[in-house]
């Protein structure tokens, strides 16, 4: 095998960052860790590199989970680095997306005559759990689909719930658990079938299964519903997942008109101990955005 003088100096670039990420990699935090276990993703330092780097960034601010939507979608080399970078560093893996929805298409319609789709949607969830396997992650995100305006909904919820009755058999037996993302209709996703978490606790309670609970994404139920705390509490035995986001805009907390240090102080109070996955953007660009985002998780993390 031959090298060209610029294939070299290439290899000889990237040589001499690599000891540098390791050690990035392995050094302890070098803030205090957040009481909660809030869980950026990539983009959300994006100015410091790659996600590896970035999962490196997230850990030396005191960051303990990391989020990664798109994560089924990555190759297994790239689902086995970000593995082993959260393993390192001692972080908690959160949500992946199980089955992700063709929003362009509004499909699937999970309540609707077509066994196909429900079918398409097990398979997704089956082919997930080698996925959650590898990334060591205990919940996975799923959206029940979309409406068919010509079915009566109180049929649809019957199916819904078959389907999700069926889905936990599969995922229960790991220990794991799907967890139904409920979706604002005002804003950003109309049409969606589960609309509120009062409307994921029907189909959890249905499903009757410790593998099928609910992700409260209080960007969402603000949107639709808002009362959050009162919310968080009436749906609280079957809610397997959090997420944050702003209103308006779905930036970070403090951005707009959610009380999120309240929420905090709550959910310290019910001793949640799961992930908090920060589902939004910045409110300012570049790297002035990711201090602001900090700063930001610092502010509502006080008791």
């Amino acid at each position: 095998m031959t090298f060209s003088r610029r294939t070299m100096l290439a290899v000889g670039a990237a040589a001499s960052v690599i000891p540098g990420l390791v050690a990035a990699q392995r050094r302890p935090s070098s803030a205090a860790r957040f009481a909660m276990k809030y869980a950026p993703h990539e983009g959300s330092f994006a100015s410091r590199g790659g996600r590896i780097e970035q999962i490196a960034f997230a850990a030396d601010q005191g960051f303990t989970a990391w989020e990664d939507n798109e994560a089924a979608g990555r190759t297994i080399a790239e689902q086995d680095e970000m593995a082993k970078a959260l393993q390192r560093r001692g972080m908690t893996m959160g949500v992946f997306v199980a089955s992700m929805p063709k929003w362009s298409q509004s499909r699937p319609v999970l309540g609707g005559n077509d066994d196909s789709e429900r079918e398409g949607f097990l398979a997704d969830v089956r082919a997930s759990l080698e996925v959650a396997k590898r990334l060591n992650a205990s919940r996975m995100t799923v959206v029940t689909g979309f409406l068919d305006r010509k079915i009566p909904v109180e049929i649809q919820t019957a199916r819904v719930i078959d389907v999700m009755r069926r889905a936990g058999d599969i995922v229960a037996p790991s220990g794991r658990a799907l967890v139904m993302e409920p979706l604002n209709t005002r804003t950003d996703h109309p049409g969606v079938y589960m609309q509120s978490f009062a409307a994921g606790f029907a189909v959890a309670r249905g499903a009757n299964s410790p593998a099928v609970k609910i992700l409260a994404d209080l960007y969402h139920e603000q949107i639709q519903s808002g009362n959050l705390i009162p919310a968080l509490d009436t749906c609280w035995s079957e809610i397997g997942y959090i997420q944050f986001g702003d209103n308006p805009g779905r930036k970070e907390p403090t951005s707009g008109e959610v009380n999120y240090r309240n929420v905090v102080r709550w959910l310290k109070a019910k001793n949640y101990d799961g992930v908090i996955g920060m589902e939004h953007g910045n409110s300012i660009a570049g790297r002035a955005g990711e201090d602001r985002l900090i700063a930001a998780y610092r502010e509502i993390d006080q008791p």
